[in-house]
């Protein structure tokens, strides 16, 4: 049972991250100059035409994906939490945090390459303890 320590801290780093990231669909930062003013001017109304009669701009997408990207690690803290509480058999507990273990290292990969050093540091601790839980197990 030593892993349940570990999965516990990776279901609380995804509940973190959650609302951390939650916090940034209601609060932006303004444009520090005069470039980063007509970027957020066109992200927020340029709209794409992406066919049937669906116009996008490239905020309302980020503001989809971000919404997104949150309720992913909600599900996978809210899953991982139940099914501690719940004391489900070991070989279940490794086929689910196997399939946290690839869907949040694929997670983790990405925000490496594409975003910032709070993201990946959250995502790299929740697959740090899955991996660690996932070993203990």
């Amino acid at each position: 049972m030593k892993y349940v320590k570990w999965l516990k801290a990776a279901a609380i780093c995804q509940f973190l991250t959650a609302f951390i990231h939650v916090l940034s669909l209601f609060f932006s930062r303004p444009p520090n100059n005069e470039t980063e003013k007509q970027i957020f001017d066109l992200m927020g109304n340029y709209k794409f035409d992406f066919g049937g009669g669906f116009f996008r701009s490239m905020s309302d997408l980020t503001i989809a994906l971000s919404a997104c990207f949150s309720l992913v690690c909600l599900l996978g803290g809210l899953l991982n939490w139940y099914l501690m509480k719940k004391s489900v058999p070991t070989e279940i507990m490794k086929g689910v945090i196997t399939i946290n273990l690839i869907v949040f290292g694929i997670c983790f990969a990405l925000m490496a390459v594409f975003t910032f050093l709070p993201p990946i540091i959250l995502t790299g601790l929740i697959f740090f303890f899955l991996i660690v839980s996932r070993v203990t197990i």
